[in-house]
Parts: C-alpha cells; structure tokens; sequence
C-alpha cells in the first residue's frame, strides 16, 4: 500500500501572517501560494494548464477535500499558486464542532481574510442563526466579483464529505453561482486531488451553462448546481466523484 503524501506545516508563514495580521497589513496570496507549493516534494501536478485563466473575470469552482494529514487549505495554495492573477476567495469563518479551536478559529479566520481580502461566510452545515451573516458574505462575493478583471474562488460544496467523495452543495448554491456569473461570465471546473506521487490540480475546459427555459426558481437552483458538481467530478478520478460518476 502506498504510503500517503506529506506535507508541511507551514511555520514561516504562519509567523508572518501573524505578524501581518496583528499590524494589519495586507498580503499577496497568489505569493504565498507559490512560496507554500513550492516547498513541496515533488511538486505538484498542473493538468491541462491551457486553461487556467491569466486573466479576469472568471470563476474558479473546485472540490472540497481533506483526509488526516491533508488540510482543505492546500486545495486553495495549489490553484492560487497555479493562476498567475490574484485569486478573491471564499472561506469559512469557523470550524464547527471542534471544541477549543471553533472559538480560536472565529477570532483567526475573518482576520485572515482582512489579510487577504478574502470574503468569510459561515462554516457548514447550514445553521438558522446564520441567515444575515450567508447573506452579508453573498453581498461581499458579488461586490468582489463586480471589480474589474476578478477571478472568484469557490468550493461549492463549502464543506467536507465522508471519504473524500465529492458531495453534494447545500440549497442556494445554483442561484448564488448563477448570480456570480453575471459578473465572472465563464465558469472554470477545477479538480484537486492526491495522485500517486504528488498533489494534482486539473483545470477543465470552461463551463457552458445552458439553463433550459422555463424552470421554476428551485429547479433552476438545482439544474446549475449539479451541472456544476459534474463538470468538477469530471476533473477528479472517478474513485472520488461519489455519486457524480457518469
């Protein structure tokens, strides 16, 4: 049985980020990306690189995995480091059901986001006392993407599933992509994922979303949702595409 990947913690970043983060300042994350990938060994699979965007507007969708020894975060450095722009993601605002760390990560993670000037939502699954704050971060994502030139970064999923598979979005995940592209105008699938021998970030030709005519609100919701979650399944291998196999 192969032994899985490693990866590094990320010390000298995080040192500086902390700095950074108690003086305010902000940073690049298209360079921290490339300086954190490139401290792995081997490097890490770029596939089919004529389709990464080198320029705006574009939205990026990718899987969301994780598995021990694997953090969600390195999803996140591979595509960023890959994209030659700056890449405005969105990330949670807390670990949910973690214990201590849910309370230290609600501190940390929105003041990592000012670092970046990333938009923070709250972590899944879905809560009802979350209401005002998915709707304040849905504003701030289609604020972002309305600059001139953004590259969006979205994880559609917004949340880790049993094995690694890809799962299903939560309701709201079709309209709220549907609203980004009226700013971002082309979709990019991305799959992440463990090869062999090294991480694999795969980006997809772009997406033509073509919304049959007629479809009520959910129906529409539901028909952007899987078109996207099929065009990322068909990035990954199909050991993790769940139930997204075709």
């Amino acid at each position: 049985m192969t032994d899985p990947l490693r990866y590094p913690f990320l010390w000298r970043l995080g040192l500086v980020l902390l700095r950074d983060l108690l003086l305010q300042r902000s940073r690049s994350f298209h360079e921290d990306a490339r300086a954190c990938v490139a401290l792995l060994n081997p490097p890490p699979e770029i596939i089919h690189p004529e389709n990464i965007p080198t320029v705006g507007p574009a939205l990026l969708v990718t899987n969301h995995y994780t598995r021990p020894g694997f953090p969600a975060w390195w999803i996140a450095l591979g595509i960023s480091a890959a994209t030659p722009v700056e890449v405005h993601w969105m990330m949670t605002s807390a670990w949910r059901h973690l214990g201590l760390l849910e309370p230290l990560s609600r501190w940390l993670f929105p003041r990592l986001a000012g670092v970046y000037r990333f938009t923070t939502t709250p972590p899944m699954p879905p809560d009802p006392g979350d209401v005002e704050a998915r709707a304040r971060a849905v504003r701030g994502v289609l604020r972002a993407a309305r600059a001139p030139g953004a590259v969006i970064g979205l994880a559609p999923e917004g949340r880790d599933h049993p094995g690694g598979f890809l799962g299903e979005p939560a309701s709201g995940a079709g309209r709220f992509i549907e609203k980004l592209i009226l700013h971002c105008q082309r979709i990019i699938p991305i799959g992440v994922y463990e090869g062999e021998k090294n991480l694999c970030v795969n980006f997809g030709p772009t997406l033509q979303l073509e919304i049959p005519p007629g479809l009520s609100a959910d129906h529409r919701d539901r028909f952007v949702s899987q078109q996207v979650m099929r065009a990322i399944a068909r990035q990954l291998p199909s050991a993790l595409r769940g139930k997204y196999t075709e």
